[in-house]
């Protein structure tokens, strides 16, 4: 099933600005909000497509993928992309500050009081190269990680300064009166709770270090520089924390005879001058293996040959790019006295004397068409 549109979610406009967004956002925020709605699944499920919406618009490197791709830049097994996967948790974790004083004032949870904040693990990141016949077909990638994760025997106790809540109260006496304010914990980071008893391979937070196995399923038709995500791979959290997330950058290892523009692919094709003159049958490399095509007689150098849906997959689904066939004529610089003198004799033969038809297109015309 397609899913629902970023814009369409929080009713703004494509181009809307950044402040429209973030207004938009906040308004079915509070609608939604668990506090408002409890045990409302249905509004829950609109509060969580709001966040991925939000977390994805107030990005403008997220955004300018999204408007390129749709969902397709970032979909994926293992979580790729915007806010797939998003608890509660996240949600209030990362745009706590969006509902300012509307539930009270918390770090959210699902009282306005303010419950517990759940720390959340730092993220990880790494390269993947891949080739084109790769990129093409989709692939799936083990990955071997170093993250953090929690100790065995690891125990914690609640923190003594914020008695769990991860946030201290002050009050400060100003001109308008006694005003107060939430902080984080300065003992325990906003988590709640300190370490009790930990081994002594485990760092100041609990944590060590291992190496894990990750999948990751790549998506045909992602580009160079993309990045993928994959929810829940990154370091841990201590305590009860969520952990961080492993930020997948896309590498495009360059193939040695195709070209990639976009979903296109170019390649330079040479053929001998009699092969021009006559015509031929040649093999050529196509991303899937190799193609056969057939040269008309008296085909020229330049002409462009289109074999349809030759080219890379779009990642929205829409079918595949070109493979555009570039025809090179190759002209001999060492000839034979013979070869010379053969083609001296034909310097005023009519039938090689150059008669570019009507129907011929230029340089011009060919670049034009090759990018429309």
């Amino acid at each position: 099933m397609s899913k629902k549109d970023y814009y369409e979610i929080l009713g703004v406009a494509k181009g809307a600005t950044e402040a429209e967004i973030k207004k938009a956002y906040r308004k079915k925020a509070i609608e939604f909000h668990p506090d408002k709605n409890p045990g409302d699944k249905q509004a829950e499920e609109n509060f969580k497509q709001a966040a991925e919406a939000y977390e994805v618009l107030s990005d403008a490197d997220k955004r300018a993928k999204y408007d390129q791709y749709g969902h397709a830049a970032f979909d994926g097994a293992g979580g790729f992309g915007g806010g797939h996967h998003m608890n509660m948790d996240d949600i209030f974790s990362q745009f706590g500050d969006i509902f300012g004083s509307a539930f009270g004032g918390g770090f959210g949870g699902f009282g306005g009081g303010g419950s517990q904040r759940r720390a959340k693990g730092s993220n990880l990141r790494i390269k993947v190269k891949l080739t084109l016949e790769e990129i093409a077909n989709g692939v799936e990638k083990k990955v071997k990680v170093k993250r953090k994760v929690q100790a065995s025997g690891v125990t914690y106790k609640t923190c003594p300064t914020c008695n769990g809540q991860g946030q201290v109260m002050r009050v400060t006496n100003t001109i308008l009166g006694r005003m107060q304010t939430a902080t984080t914990c300065p003992t325990c980071g906003g988590i709640g709770q300190s370490i009790d008893k930990k081994p002594n391979e485990a760092d100041a937070h609990g944590m060590i270090t291992e190496e894990d196995t990750v999948s990751i399923k790549i998506p045909a038709g992602v580009v160079d520089g993309m990045q993928l995500k994959v929810s829940g791979k990154g370091n841990d959290a201590p305590g009860n924390g969520i952990a961080g997330d492993l930020i997948v950058a896309i590498e495009e290892i360059e193939h040695e005879f195709l070209k990639r523009e976009g979903e296109n692919l170019h390649y330079d094709l040479y053929i001998s001058y009699p092969e021009a003159v006559l015509g031929a049958s040649k093999e050529i490399e196509a991303v899937n293996g190799k193609v056969r095509i057939k040269l008309e007689e008296g085909i020229q150098s330049g002409k462009i040959l289109r074999l349809k849906g030759k080219g890379i997959p779009s990642l929205n689904s829409y079918g595949s790019g070109d493979l555009l066939v570039h025809v090179n004529v190759w002209t001999p610089k060492n000839l034979s006295k013979e070869q010379k003198k053969f083609f001296e004799s034909n310097l005023e033969d009519d039938n090689f004397i150059p008669k570019p038809e009507k129907s011929e297109k230029s340089f011009f015309e060919k670049v034009k068409d090759m990018f429309s």
